[in-house]
């Protein structure tokens, strides 16, 4: 697998896993929504959009600026609408990705407006790893007000359940960690 389609593999895993965010917020009594931890939840995910939103139009893919980098946003729906559109945009630029773009180095301004320069690759892995931290925020949040967050770990998105092996056949792929 090449480098690129890696890091569009791992969006796809992103998007799985915000759809389960979404769901776990939606699962979420009334009476709870008003709570501090629920918005704090919701502006993370807005959050998130946002950092990505950012990263889009540093790299030139749009000229949409993001707006507040931690928003208050009134409801899932209004979240989940944000992330579908960033989500697109997103595909759309990864999907002509290749791996010798990863090493391109590009100039941007901070947002307190000093200049940096990074590559794409150094990017990407930023936004990967940014998400897996604010999803882990989002969880503490959840089980805080007495709500179960999604499990969004990579290893149950990718795993696959597998028959019990015949006993005593004695082939087929190693077995790591029976017992």
């Amino acid at each position: 697998m090449s480098l690129a389609s890696q890091f569009r593999r791992w969006f796809e895993y992103e998007q799985a896993s915000h759809a389960k965010v979404i769901s776990s917020l939606t699962a979420v009594p009334e009476s709870l929504r008003a709570s501090d931890a629920y918005q704090q939840a919701l502006t993370l995910l807005a959050h998130i959009c946002a950092a990505r939103e950012l990263w889009l139009k540093r790299l030139g893919a749009t000229a949409d600026a993001p707006g507040e980098f931690f928003p208050r946003v009134a409801s899932t729906a209004d979240v989940e609408a944000r992330l579908l559109r960033m989500e697109r945009a997103w595909s759309d630029h990864l999907a002509g990705l290749t791996d010798g773009q990863l090493s391109r180095v590009f100039e941007y301004r901070s947002q307190e407006g000093d200049w940096y320069r990074n590559t794409i690759q150094d990017v990407l892995t930023q936004l990967y790893g940014h998400s897996l931290y604010h999803r882990g925020q989002i969880s503490a949040l959840l089980r805080s007000i007495g709500c179960e967050p999604a499990a969004t770990d990579f290893i149950f998105w990718t795993r696959e359940l597998m028959p019990e092996p015949a006993v005593g056949s004695g082939h087929g792929t190693q077995r790591l960690g029976a017992g």
